[in-house]
């Protein structure tokens, strides 16, 4: 079908289906393929929407609709997750979170229209895609969400928003890549680091001398934490993935893989370039790249040596985060203030404890949670959940505290009781930092330290103002816990954002169950949900 029929039929289909909405609307088209890139000085494939790499921002006000209808122009299926968009919680509609366990891969040469709402959500995010190591080749970008013009923010309005999308890179295509994980082995150290798709000196940042400007910073990457400082600024942090933050200053931030921030500085110092920085955490080799933040009324380069950060050290990182806290007085995309909402007053019903394992599996590196490798199956869960379709997956196939048993694959599924209210403890036993997300949700961050997680750990819990987040980092031999309010029905993707691992089967599902069958709690599956796997031939609702 020609590409502008299709796209009428589209927003036809969408309009009839949106008709009647009281909140905005807003129309992307996409086109997804193939390109030459050279981010690190040599040639790659790269995936390019709309000819972009990285892909557009999403500019979006709390409540939006947005309408994305999205073309697969690679030779091979194609998916996109919405953050978790890395946060974007998909309230009631897990059908269309963009991960193989929830929706169908969109085939070669067809289109699929992405029907979301940002419902009472604000801040930073980033899309991705999610299938077949697609990632370490782009297709990623910005997502901001801004507060409706009444709902006040807690601070002025910048002269400037900027995205700035940092992540370590490959210099090998993500086909390779793919290979050596498929073939049951590790993937090297990566080669670099990214700044908005640029290498070393690559990403420049314009600014007028005496002004203040927003950053919002998101960790794109495939395996590292990294650090991010401006030479000769200060930094405000304002925001965490959708939560206003205490206005606490920083010289460098460290972002953990998967997460957001946002950020305040002045230009105010003597107009010239500056150094922008970015280095890798806890590891050996440190990689490091630079862009330039330009003053307009520069007199010159940057000049001096490349600003230092912190390297290997984790209690600087450790306490950098138990500094973020919740801004308590500020509205969020309501406006009642966050504070209203007292988390720490809560009796806990359940508490999941979830501790990262490694591998062999039939000889082959494998990695899991409670000992379960994620095994994919060849239908999408949640389609086999609404349709009833036996054999796919196991309610509890995975347990909710470690086992202490040898890794084994399945497709893991967790079931969970709706409204149920959550303590989940994230344990990592290995010699790196990794870092969860779980789509759908956001959480209390109430808790991180090292050592074994004791139910002694609770006394040290944060439970005023812990900062409400969708991913969360867990240090070296360490553990750190959240609170969940599981309100959002669906089936839910739990995983590590250490990509490699995740590929490689650390993830499972969380099955958030009602049977009330009513749509104030889960939408009905969308009229145009693509059906694949055993689900095809079925059918979902008529037009």
């Amino acid at each position: 079908m020609p590409l502008n029929v299709a796209v009428l039929i589209a927003v036809g289909a969408v309009l009839i289906a949106i008709a009647g909405a009281e909140d905005p609307y807003k129309f992307f088209t996409w086109n997804v393929t193939y390109g030459d890139i050279y981010p690190l000085g040599v040639r790659q494939q790269g995936i390019l929407i709309n000819g972009q790499f990285p892909g557009p921002d999403i500019h979006s006000v709390t409540n939006d609709n947005l309408i994305i209808n999205v073309f697969n122009s690679l030779p091979e299926p194609f998916l996109i997750s919405w953050f978790q968009m890395n946060g974007i919680q998909q309230r009631r509609n897990s059908f269309e979170d963009g991960v193989y366990g929830t929706t169908c891969p969109i085939p070669p040469g067809k289109n699929f229209t992405y029907i979301l709402q940002v419902k009472d959500q604000i801040g930073s995010f980033y899309y991705f895609p999610s299938l077949a190591f697609h990632k370490a080749a782009g297709g990623f970008g910005g997502i901001r969400i801004l507060s409706r013009p009444r709902i006040p923010v807690p601070f002025d309005e910048p002269a400037g928003d900027f995205t700035v999308l940092i992540g370590d890179w490959y210099k090998a295509n993500h086909t390779t890549l793919r290979r050596v994980l498929d073939a049951g082995h590790r993937i090297p150290f990566p080669a670099g680091i990214l700044i908005n798709g640029r290498g070393p000196g690559g990403a420049s940042f314009t600014v007028e001398q005496g002004k203040t400007y927003r950053l919002r910073i998101s960790n794109v990457g495939l395996q590292n934490s990294l650090n991010f400082r401006i030479q000769n600024h200060k930094m405000k942090l304002v925001e965490v993935e959708g939560t206003h933050t205490v206005q606490q200053t920083y010289s460098s931030l460290d972002v953990h893989l998967g997460q957001s921030y946002s950020v305040l500085f002045t230009a105010d110092q003597p107009g010239q370039d500056y150094y922008i920085v970015v280095s890798s955490r806890f590891t050996t080799p440190i990689l490091t790249t630079t862009g330039v933040l330009h003053y307009s009324n520069s007199a010159g380069k940057v000049s001096g040596p490349i600003p230092g950060g912190p390297t290997i050290q984790v209690d600087w990182s450790l306490n950098q985060a138990r500094s973020i806290r919740t801004n308590l007085t500020a509205s969020g995309p309501r406006p009642n203030p966050q504070g209203s909402y007292h988390y720490g007053m809560i009796n806990t019903s359940r508490t999941i404890i979830l501790q990262s394992s490694a591998g062999q599996v039939n000889g082959m590196q494998r990695y899991g949670i409670n000992s379960v490798s994620f095994k994919p199956a060849d239908t999408p869960l949640k389609l086999a959940d609404y349709f009833n379709i036996g054999g796919v997956f196991r309610v509890g196939s995975i347990s909710d505290r470690p086992t202490g048993g040898g890794l084994y694959e399945d497709t893991s599924v967790m079931g969970a009781d709706f409204r149920a209210y959550v303590e989940i403890v994230f344990e990592n036993p290995s010699n790196i930092v990794l870092s969860y997300h779980i789509d759908g949700y956001q959480f209390f961050v109430v808790g991180m330290d090292g050592g074994q997680w004791t139910q002694a750990s609770r006394n040290g819990y944060n439970l005023r103002d812990g900062v409400a987040r969708s991913t969360i980092q867990v240090y070296p031999k360490s553990w750190s816990a959240i609170y969940v309010a599981l309100d959002n029905v669906g089936m839910w993707n739990v995983r590590t954002e250490y990509w490699a691992r995740q590929y490689l089967g650390e993830q499972f599902y969380l099955r958030v169950y009602t049977n009330s069958g009513s749509i104030r709690d889960e939408f009905p599956i969308p009229k145009n949900a693509r059906l694949c796997g055993r689900a095809a031939g079925r059918h979902t609702r008529p037009l």
